[in-house]
């Protein structure tokens, strides 16, 4: 935001802008908010139709122009070309402002397409790591750069040194970072559309905006959405996930989960934006293991009803992703019950199917993306069947370890498995 308010320091009282109506939430509460202090007029265009943008397209009115292609969350793409060549032709002393945080200059670069400013919210992609406040601009003119250059220095909005080597290192990783998100966002859409999901992502070949986005950029990005139909399905869905952190950002290596209308990035936003879903989910794809996160995802929508095992909310044939006869019964049978104990409003005696990430060999990874793990992974995640018992007593049984033993819960110490750390600290899996 803040290389947004350096921008906004072109206009004047009395400028007009045109902003997309589709355009993220927080970019267009803030122009909403500062245009009562600088006192300019705001027009918004569906910027998928650049024909809307021309009855308030005005030569010596217009001063700025705000796009976003892919729009955050719902994914709708612009053609930046064909509107930076109409604001030439109509109202040539216009800025085009592109704000490019979706994409990263990796995947799609503005400037190429006509744009004057991009902007990139370099805590994003660029950084990678969320740790990071940051923004940056680029700019094809000498004399606007010169002018934001001057506002930077006088205001103090420059990087600090410690800030900018964190945003070099992130610079490094990019192209890897963002060709495997986007190859797992890929996978990601794929089996959420196959189950019958509408889902907002410009890599799918029926996203309408598909053959457009393929000229603008190099890649589809890695943040996606889709709707339930239903709201409380959905929070049940970002409720029940195990690897997908619950937040509104993007951009880092770990994946995140968000509904952009439950969880908004604006406390003082009291509704939705108009034609935002409140049943939409936005998932933002990280690094992790493609099947880890598919696989949390399923489970997920499994315990919140979204799918059962044998079908899918729109009815075709639907398998269990193999893991080996066991997981797949496993999955069936925690799906038949909880189903049925929802339909009967209460909480059956039945065995669950319990799941943790990672291949933990030492005390010190014992926790992995917030969920404690146990030992002896298999293909990158633990599996485990959970019985109850009403003897006060907890069992693990582990046998690829050939360990198998039962603790009192209320004299159990974290010491009490010697002999199971010593065994997986030399080499056990």
């Amino acid at each position: 935001m803040t290389a947004l308010d350096v921008i906004t320091r072109l206009l004047k009282a009395g400028d007009e802008i045109i902003i997309s109506d589709s355009i993220y939430g927080g970019t267009s509460r803030f122009l909403t908010n500062l245009k009562a202090h600088q006192g300019f007029t705001i027009h918004y265009a569906d910027a998928t139709r650049p024909e809307s943008l021309h009855p308030v397209l005005k030569a010596g009115k217009t001063a700025m122009v705000v796009l976003e292609s892919p729009s955050n969350p719902l994914l709708k793409i612009t053609d930046l070309a064909t509107i930076c060549s109409d604001v030439r032709a109509r109202a040539p002393d216009a800025i085009v402002v592109v704000d490019n945080s979706m994409m990263s200059p990796y995947l799609q670069r503005p400037l190429e397409h006509g744009a004057d400013l991009v902007y990139d919210s370099a805590t994003k992609y660029l950084c990678g790591h969320h740790d990071l406040m940051a923004g940056t601009i680029v700019c094809n003119r000498d004399d606007v750069a010169q002018k934001l250059a001057y506002r930077i220095k006088v205001a103090g909005n420059a990087l600090s040194p410690f800030d900018s080597f964190l945003l070099l290192r992130g610079v490094k990783t990019l192209v890897i970072r963002m060709e495997r998100q986007q190859s797992t966002a890929m996978q990601v859409a794929r089996y959420l559309s196959g189950l019958g999901f509408l889902v907002h992502y410009p890599g799918l070949e029926d996203h309408p905006g598909y053959e457009l986005h393929k000229r603008l950029a190099n890649g589809p990005g890695a943040v996606l959405s889709f709707v339930t139909g239903d709201k409380e399905m959905s929070e049940r869905i970002l409720e029940g996930t195990r690897l997908w952190g619950k937040t509104v950002s993007f951009g880092a290596v770990n994946s995140l989960i968000s509904m952009p209308c439950v969880i908004p990035t604006d406390p003082n936003a009291a509704r939705p934006p108009p034609g935002l879903p409140e049943n939409l989910i936005r998932l933002c794809v990280g690094i992790e293991d493609p099947k880890d996160l598919i696989d949390d995802l399923e489970a997920a929508l499994l315990q919140a009803g979204a799918i059962k095992a044998g079908l899918v909310r729109t009815n075709p044939t639907y398998s269990p992703r193999a893991h080996g006869s066991v997981l797949n019964k496993a999955i069936e049978k925690l799906a038949d019950r909880v189903g049925s104990a929802r339909a009967e409003e209460e909480v059956p005696d039945t065995d669950w199917m319990v799941s943790a990430p990672g291949k933990v060999i030492r005390r010190e990874h014992a926790v992995v993306h917030g969920a404690t793990a146990v030992a002896a992974a298999v293909d990158r995640r633990c599996y485990a069947i959970s019985s109850g018992r009403d003897d006060g007593k907890i069992n693990l049984n582990l046998p690829d370890l050939d360990f198998n033993n039962a603790w009192n819960l209320r004299k159990a110490q974290p010491t009490a498995v010697p002999h199971l750390t010593r065994r997986v600290a030399s080499g056990g899996n």
